[in-house]
């Protein structure tokens, strides 16, 4: 692991065998949980008698915070341990989904799935590459498209071996735990504007 990146993340490798019942029914299983993030990131209200669209959640806050960090150089400790917090308990459930961990997602607790990001000072941030970030990250799009890919093949493969197993095979645990954190420090610099410290090029 990067030991110095301001975005920091890992998942408990599990030392019990995993519920194989919960996991061969797993995508069924985790729609309640599903539900309450789809609401908390992207859910749209639409008022059937005017044109007005409510944006609740996490696509609210993006925009907002460029132009607070563009114009008055803050970043409120409220809005980053909202940002923390959600990306936390995003974290959770994704680590569910991808049978990391069998433990239904908690709405507060750490449970088995880490990350922390180092609060920034934002006059210490360019403040103007909030603007741009988005952009010089696409490089890092064009990798994790490919390693979403195969972190879905992965994850496909340890289903498989947690039925007949109950174990998940370690390297393909770290294969997708890797894939992970990757998205989360691109996440961290492009949209959670934490860092202006590029992202490296690595799941580890």
């Amino acid at each position: 692991m990067v030991s110095n990146y301001p975005v920091q993340f890992d998942v408990d490798f599990p030392s019990r065998p995993l519920d194989r019942l919960t996991t061969a029914f797993r995508f069924l299983v985790a729609i309640p949980i599903l539900v309450v993030l789809g609401m908390l990131t992207g859910e749209t209200l639409h008022d059937n008698d005017t044109t007005n669209t409510i944006v609740i959640g996490g696509a609210a806050v993006f925009l907002p915070l460029v132009l607070m960090l563009v114009f008055r150089q803050k970043y409120p400790r409220w809005w980053f341990d909202w940002n923390l917090n959600l990306l936390r308990f995003s974290n959770r459930v994704t680590a569910y989904l991808a049978l990391l961990d069998d433990r239904y997602p908690s709405t507060d607790e750490e449970q088995a799935v880490h990350l922390d990001l180092a609060y920034p000072d934002a006059r210490q941030l360019n403040r103007w590459l909030p603007l741009v970030k988005w952009l010089l990250a696409v490089p890092h799009y064009v990798v994790l498209l490919f390693l979403a890919l195969g972190a879905v093949i992965a994850v496909i493969a340890a289903w498989f071996a947690i039925l007949f197993t109950g174990t998940y095979p370690r390297r393909l645990f770290d294969f997708v735990v890797g894939v992970l954190r990757w998205s989360n420090r691109v996440n961290g610099y492009a949209f959670t504007l934490v860092t202006d410290q590029y992202p490296p090029f690595r799941l580890s």
